[in-house]
């Protein structure tokens, strides 16, 4: 399996205090010397200590100025739930993926843009001038003038939409609210007025409890299934924007 590696400008880390990794050379037939292997850090945790990385399935959650090909030695561990990453004790670069550069950035930006904008039943024209913008200015064809003035009329449809989703959010967590009071009142004027019926309320409560913490767990998985689908749908466009290949 090939791993990768998202850095900064120069091969600095964008997080754990500023690493910089030594650097791979590119040679003048075009093949590449790896950089030094870095120190053996002895006690690795992910998030904490180690050197970490990813691999072709989880690129897309990296994004970073470069992308390098990563060498690792010895033992590594990573994440449990889903391996969206790796850390391990020591690693290189083995040589920089050329071809991630700022304009294959933008473009594969504007096709995960236009691939979320399916989604969208009817998209604001504002929003759909500002990916052809971000495509034109990509290739050449607009300037940073065009591309500020198209993002910031995306911007006015984002506050709008935000603010209609917060209204409506408020709004049903006011109503959801209600109907919690109202089951309440209703339930303890159940037991007040007969035993019998309050705990037969209370066994609806239990169950529709019961159900709605099944429908959560349900939700949860799918959702967690539809992002690791997303993960690796857009991995593999970010390969094939620069060449390489699982």
């Amino acid at each position: 399996m090939t791993y990768y590696k998202f850095t900064g400008t120069n091969g600095t880390a964008t997080s754990g205090n500023g690493y910089k990794w030594p650097l791979p050379r590119k040679n003048d037939d075009g093949s590449w010397t790896p950089g030094k292997w870095t120190r053996k850090i002895k006690d690795i945790e992910l998030c904490e200590s180690g050197y970490h990385f990813t691999d072709s399935d989880w690129l897309a959650g990296w994004i970073d100025a470069e992308l390098y090909e990563v060498e690792i030695m010895g033992d590594f561990d990573a994440s449990t739930d889903t391996p969206t990453k790796y850390v391990c004790h020591k690693a290189r670069l083995v040589r920089r993926i050329e071809a991630w550069d700022e304009k294959s950035a933008r473009l594969f930006a504007v096709r995960c843009a236009r691939d979320a904008m399916l989604l969208v039943k009817s998209p604001d024209p504002r929003s759909v001038a500002a990916i052809d913008t971000a495509e034109k200015y990509a290739n050449g064809d607009a300037s940073q003038e065009d591309l500020a003035a198209a993002r910031d009329a995306a911007r006015v449809v984002a506050r709008v939409v935000a603010w209609d989703a917060a209204r409506d959010a408020a709004w049903a967590a006011a109503r959801d609210a209600a109907r919690a009071a109202a089951r309440d009142a209703a339930r303890d004027a159940a037991w007040d007025a007969a035993r019998d019926a309050a705990r037969d309320a209370a066994w609806d409560a239990a169950r529709d409890a019961a159900w709605a913490a099944a429908r959560d767990a349900a939700w949860d998985a799918a959702w967690d299934a539809a992002r690791d689908a997303a993960y690796q749908k857009y991995s593999g466009w970010l390969l094939e924007a620069v060449g390489e290949t699982k």
